[in-house]
This record gives structure tokens, C-alpha cells and sequence, in this order.
């Protein structure tokens, strides 16, 4: 038994799974639980699917997401915060060949980069936009974001979001969907292998867009922060699934013939 490797095991098995070639072998660094690591994977899973990796070029801003390109073993460029629909734009302008999407957090996305991603969307920029939910600013500290629930408990807001003083939480997915720009628009989860299926079809689905030419395909994946909710991640799935997907209903918002 001593001369047998796993590798051998491996094989000599039906294989229904194996890490995509497309991730780098950097450890994540996302905390334990933690969702991103599941949409990093799917996002490169679908590029190496379509056979796209020379072919596509992400951008990452700052927050959770801002080292994606540690792990992404494709083009990848930083973006200043909330900027990353703007630099986007103009890489697919000067090279409308290639794949181009961004990879952001409702802190970046939804609140300092809020003009940057309502203009790219209503002018229907040919670029996809991966939206990470998770109700929070997971890196900074865990304070309050636009996408917070009412009454919801965080560093800057400890006795939950008053709605009355700090406004209501912005639905982002549903207002890209009404621009004229925006050809596919869905909200999607990744915390049970049902919806991390669904969550691969769409994010496919919008890069087809991408390839049609069709304008803006934005997924949005609702997802849980176990360290700024300081809650265990199994805590943390219960609380998004009673609390964040009621408020943030799954589903596809919006979605142009192909």
C-alpha cells in the first residue's frame, strides 16, 4: 500500500470533478466560508468552458475581491475604488475583441462606484459586471453598506440600519435593469450546489451576451460574510437565507433575446 499515490487513485476512478487550470495554486484568502471562492471559480470554470482564457481580461477593484488576480491565472488589471466599470469601458473600447468583465462588491459597486456603474450600464457597454452582495463591507471593518438591510447590525450602525435617518438599502440589480442598455440582468446565489449550478449558467450566459454584442450583462451573486456578520459561516447561511434573499429575491430581472 506503502507505493500507491493518490494520483493513481484518481484515475483509476470516474472523475466528476477537478480544479479548473484557470486558478492559480496561491491559497484564497477569503475567510473560511466565504462565497467568493465559489464565484472565483465559476467565473473561471465558464471561461475555460468557452475556451476564452487568451481571449479575456478582468478587473478587479478595491475591497474582498481587489487581490483576484493572485488567484485568476488570466489578464487581470486594479482599478481604483469603485472605478472598475470605468476602466472596463475603456479596455473594451480600445480592444472591443476581448472578453472584459469586472469583479466587485456592493461597497465598491454600489456605493462609491455607483456613477461609474449606472452610466456603463445605461450607455451598454459590450462588458459583463459580477456583482458580489453581501450586505456589508466585508474588508474595512464591517461597516454599513448601501446594500445593508433594514435593521441590520454593523460596525458603523450597531443598533441597525434606521431607514429613516440612513435611507433605504439600494436595490442596485433592479435599477440596471430598467436602463436601456443592460441586455441581461439576474441575482443568484452560491451557498447550495442547486443554486451554484444556476449561478454558472447565468454567469455563461451573460459572457454570451458579451460575445453577441448585445450590451451590458450584469450577475449579481447574493452572498454571506460569516466575519463582518460575526456570525460561524453555518450561522451565516442561515441568516442570508431568512433574512438577505427575501429582501434580494433570486432570479432573472431582465433578459434580451440572443
Amino acid at each position: 500500500m506503502a507505493d500507491i499515490k493518490i494520483e493513481d487513485i484518481i484515475k483509476s476512478e470516474n472523475l466528476v470533478f477537478e480544479k479548473t487550470k484557470l486558478f492559480t495554486d496561491k491559497p484564497l484568502s477569503y475567510c473560511p466560508g466565504c462565497g467568493h471562492g465559489v464565484a472565483h471559480r465559476l467565473v473561471l470554470e465558464v471561461i475555460e468552458e468557452m475556451n476564452i482564457r487568451t481571449d479575456v481580461i478582468g478587473v478587479a477593484p478595491v475591497g474582498c475581491s481587489v487581490l483576484a488576480y493572485e488567484f485568476m491565472d488570466i489578464d487581470m488589471a486594479q482599478a481604483p475604488h469603485g472605478r472598475a466599470t470605468a476602466m472596463a469601458t475603456g479596455i473594451k473600447r480600445v480592444m472591443p475583441e476581448k472578453f472584459v468583465f469586472t469583479y466587485q462588491g456592493d461597497g465598491d459597486l454600489a456605493a462609491i462606484g455607483t456613477a461609474e456603474t449606472i452610466h456603463a450600464c445605461n450607455r451598454g457597454e459590450n462588458i459583463t459586471v459580477i456583482f458580489i452582495n453581501n450586505g456589508i463591507y466585508g474588508m474595512t471593518g464591517g461597516q454599513m453598506a448601501p446594500t445593508s438591510l433594514p435593521n441590520m447590525k454593523t460596525s458603523t450602525s450597531p443598533h441597525g440600519r434606521d431607514v429613516k435617518m440612513m435611507g433605504n438599502p439600494l436595490k442596485i440589480t433592479e435599477i440596471v435593469a430598467t436602463l436601456p442598455g443592460t441586455c441581461y440582468v439576474a441575482r443568484h446565489a452560491v451557498h447550495t450546489p442547486a443554486l451554484v449550478r444556476k449561478t454558472k449558467k447565468a454567469i455563461r450566459k451573460a459572457f454570451e451576451y458579451q460575445k453577441a454584442n448585445k450590451g451590458t450583462s450584469f450577475v449579481e451573486i447574493v452572498s454571506n460574510c460569516n466575519s463582518g456578520w460575526k456570525m460561524t459561516p453555518v450561522q451565516s447561511i442561515k441568516w442570508l437565507e431568512d433574512n438577505m434573499l427575501p429582501y434580494y429575491e433570486l432570479g432573472t430581472l431582465k433578459e434580451e433575446e440572443l
